[in-house]
């Protein structure tokens, strides 16, 4: 490695030290499935560890914590990289390679006299911790955890799981909130419907008997045989007598209760209109649900007016993304529900990250005056966007 690149793996590990270091950014990477990766400090315990972040060009981002000894890590970090952006409370260092192969580090004096000279008390930031137990939530060594592969026997994250962690602790924090919302006592009812591997349903599950010590009725529905036989068999090994999976067609489930509480994560497409068209026709107390893709409007839009937008593939799916959920929550307005859209958690762990939430409101009269404005505005919205020959799945 140069002098110069060395200077800056130097700087950064100074700057961490001396309690400076907000995060470095290495941009213009050789590979070319890789956008960035940020270094950001954070304590483990008592270590003081950087966190790596990559953010890949299909989406992802994958983390993982090195030890500020590990400078074969960080040292190819630096050689993988023609930029490198150093912040820090003290002033900024930016290193950059020419395609040439000319090498610059500017900013790095500024930055180490101030740490020689002595670093006040308010320019010191705490790292950030990973110490799960601040979660008030999940400790994150949970039996379900370990049996749905997310940790370990000694609850420790997995590196490629630690986003679906993050996902299924924030959609709690949610499922807590609207806690108020259900009945005080006696037994919940709940629905996952297209439930997948269920992580959110073994999740809530424990949430409700394990934390608020309900009683819980709880049914995950989806189509796929092996998924099912599966998720049964981890409630089994669980224990989890109250939770039951059944393979099977949602419009086909017909239990004649309503539930209190009807969840769904990344049900796809259409599937998830199909939910919330169940859920809402079956009177659910509360609907937390996050979409996936969106791609019925796009296919459907009929509207001179956006066109404008629409002519333009990229733009059209990310505008039609935006007006489903947006109809999603029209309809469910119109149903009797209150509506708020969301961010489950940071589009860097998925972009997919919108929770819609409807709430039931009580007495709600479907004959009455704000029930049909509400109604009518809807159709007036969908006549809008698609002509008044297409409809959504969830109106038919």
């Amino acid at each position: 490695m140069t002098e110069t690149r060395n200077n800056a793996v130097s700087l950064i590990l100074e700057a961490v030290c001396a309690g400076v270091l907000k995060k470095a950014v290495f941009s213009k990477p050789a590979s070319a499935e890789e956008l960035k990766t940020e270094l950001s400090p954070v304590k483990i315990g008592e270590q003081l560890m950087l966190r790596r972040v990559t953010l890949m060009k299909d989406g992802k981002a994958i983390q993982k914590n090195i030890s500020l000894d590990d400078a074969e890590t960080i040292g190819a970090l630096a050689l993988s990289h023609s930029q490198i952006n150093i912040l820090t409370t003290l002033g900024d260092a930016e290193f950059k390679c020419s395609k040439s192969g000319k090498e610059l580090l500017s900013g790095d004096r500024k930055v180490k006299n101030a740490i020689s000279s002595g670093v006040e008390k308010d320019k010191i930031i705490s790292a950030g911790s990973n110490d799960r137990k601040k979660n008030h939530i999940l400790s994150g060594n949970e039996s379900f955890l370990v049996e749905l592969g997310i940790c370990d026997k000694n609850g420790r994250i997995h590196d490629k799981k630690q986003h679906k962690f993050r996902q299924i602790c924030r959609f709690l924090e949610y499922v807590e909130d609207i806690y108020p919302n259900l009945p005080r006592e006696g037994k919940l009812l709940i629905y996952d419907l297209c439930c997948g591997k269920s992580y959110l349903s073994f999740a809530i599950y424990h949430y409700f008997t394990a934390i608020k010590k309900r009683e819980v009725e709880m049914t995950g529905v989806d189509l796929k045989a092996d998924v099912i036989e599966y998720c049964s068999g981890v409630a089994s090994r669980l224990g989890y007598d109250g939770l039951t999976f059944i393979c099977g067609d949602i419009n086909e489930f017909a239990p004649g209760t309503e539930p209190h509480l009807v969840v769904s994560l990344h049900a796809c497409d259409v599937a998830t209109d199909i939910v919330l068209r169940y859920a809402a026709s079956h009177r659910a107390g509360v609907i937390l649900s996050t979409p996936c893709c969106q791609r019925e409007l796009s296919s459907k839009i009929d509207c001179r007016e956006l066109e404008f937008v629409s002519k333009y593939p990229i733009l059209r799916r990310k505008m039609c993304d935006a007006l489903t959920d947006s109809l999603r929550l029209s309809f469910l307005a119109s149903r009797g529900y209150t509506v708020e859209a969301c961010e489950l958690v940071d589009p860097d762990d998925t972009p997919k990250n919108i929770l819609l939430r409807a709430v039931r409101i009580k007495n709600f009269d479907p004959e009455s005056a704000r029930a049909q404005k509400l109604r009518e505005e809807f159709d007036r919205t969908a006549s809008f966007l698609m002509g008044d020959g297409n409809t959504l799945t969830f109106l038919k």
